[in-house]
């Protein structure tokens, strides 16, 4: 069985698309995945599988959502070797790092669109795209930051999710009990 992390884009959001963890839990559990772990509300998932197709995991866990709770959240699944290389990668001073947010894609954007991202500028933030991962740092907090979520998936035309770091430490620790 290999470990592996889904991060749900868009739920229990201001009231929007509500999922309770334990019946998400239960859920994953009823197709099949092994000791389903959840870190708070928003859809981070520790959960082992025989299956090792991302593309299939993802595929499962959107449609079971679909089918359960009547509405389509994206998930974007990673092993717990591709979030340890996402942190060590992290292009921050270790300080930055830990007060960072990581936007995880769905996909690795293109040449073109990578480039597009340099043109655009803001104060107190800055940002960084390594594979398929942006790394933000904003001195005065992701509420205010423009470069947000929805910024990286209209410029990248890709599905994204952001996380602290204090998430991903998290669902890393979950991952080894």
């Amino acid at each position: 069985m290999k470990t592996y992390f889904a991060f749900l884009r868009g739920i229990n959001v201001g009231g929007h698309n509500k999922i309770a963890m334990q019946e998400l839990r239960h859920l994953l559990s009823d197709i099949g995945f092994k000791d389903v772990k959840t870190y708070i509300q928003t859809g981070n998932i520790v959960f082992k599988s025989l299956e090792t197709d991302k593309k299939l995991l993802v595929s499962k866990i959107e449609q079971s959502i679909l089918e359960h709770f009547d509405f389509s959240i994206p998930a974007i699944v990673k092993t717990p070797v591709e979030i340890d290389i996402i942190l060590e990668k992290c292009p921050f001073n270790e300080e930055e790092k830990q007060a960072s947010y990581f936007v995880l894609l769905y996909k690795t954007p293109n040449q073109e669109q990578i480039a597009s991202l340099s043109a655009y500028e803001f104060p107190n933030e800055k940002f960084k795209l390594i594979n398929d991962c942006v790394y933000l740092h904003s001195t005065t907090g992701y509420g205010r930051a423009k470069a947000n979520n929805n910024f990286f998936e209209k410029k990248l035309n890709n599905i994204a999710t952001t996380r602290n770091y204090k998430t991903l430490k998290k669902v890393i620790d979950l991952s080894k009990l």
